[in-house]
């Protein structure tokens, strides 16, 4: 929460200076809070649209850092009080704050487009449809899948991964960096996306004998050759995709790393 803390106070601080562009007077920043505003001479308001998408983008991510902040800490408490037991209903006890937060995510997609953020499209587009696949096409759709041991995997990968990058791109956003938690971002999908996509993956397998059962979501192409679309193979095509989607991720998280990795030798040196 110390670095929380620090990075809105940071943005506070950045903020007041777009919108109100005025000179800091010595001794003015106390508690975070300025003492004393003055406009330099001559000056008039500018226009604070920067500013207020740095405000916008802040206030996205730490809404999704608390949320998956509180995923996570009761994913532990619950382990902790009911051990195994707490496997089979984790859907019920979180997946409502986990659809939430995953809904959320979609504006990921339009933070991209609009140019909010920088980020490669498509790499962002797969990110989120895989998992609003899984979660609320897999999952959610089949009341049996809902108790299996393979959702509470996938919520904690999930939320491991999601309470390094909300924070990260918090500080990013402001201009500051925070040396630990920036190498734990570069670093921990190494393990963390191989597992994830393997969890889809086993997730997808588990629920085709539903999806067969009942023919959720297959249906009838009409036409002179009436086509059966049966939506199990969609599911086993889709694993290929996700396989895809992992080596595009990776690939993209090295070339990232790997910039990271220049920059700090560049500043040992």
């Amino acid at each position: 929460m110390g670095v929380l803390t620090s990075a809105w106070l940071q943005a506070e601080r950045l903020v007041l200076r777009r919108a109100l562009h005025f000179t800091l007077q010595p001794g003015e920043w106390r508690r975070g809070m300025p003492a004393k505003l003055t406009m330099a001479k001559g000056q008039t308001h500018p226009k604070t649209r920067y500013g207020w998408k740095i405000v916008y983008l802040l206030t996205y991510h730490l809404i999704q850092f608390c949320g998956h902040s509180w995923i996570s800490s009761n994913i532990i408490a619950r382990i902790l009080t009911f051990g195994k037991d707490s496997f089979v209903d984790t859907y019920y006890a979180l997946g409502a704050v986990m659809c939430s937060c995953q809904l959320l995510s979609n504006l990921e997609v339009i933070h991209v487009l609009t140019g909010i953020e920088r980020s490669p499209f498509l790499l962002r587009f797969l990110q989120v449809t895989e998992r609003n696949v899984i979660l609320f096409v897999v999952i959610a759709s089949q009341e049996e899948m809902q108790n299996k041991q393979i959702v509470w995997a996938l919520f904690f990968l999930w939320n491991t991964l999601d309470m390094i990058k909300h924070p990260y791109n918090m500080l990013t956003n402001i201009g500051s960096d925070y040396h630990i938690l920036t190498w734990i971002h570069h670093s921990i999908w190494v393990p963390l996306y191989p597992l994830i996509t393997l969890a889809e993956v086993i997730a997808i397998y588990q629920s085709l004998p539903y999806f067969e059962f009942y023919g959720t979501n297959s249906f009838v192409i009409p036409g002179p050759i009436r086509i059966l679309v049966h939506f199990p193979y969609i599911l086993q095509f889709y694993c290929l995709i996700l396989i895809g989607g992992m080596y595009s991720s990776c690939k993209q998280f090295y070339e990232e790393r790997k910039e990271y990795t220049r920059k700090q030798r560049f500043k040992a040196e």
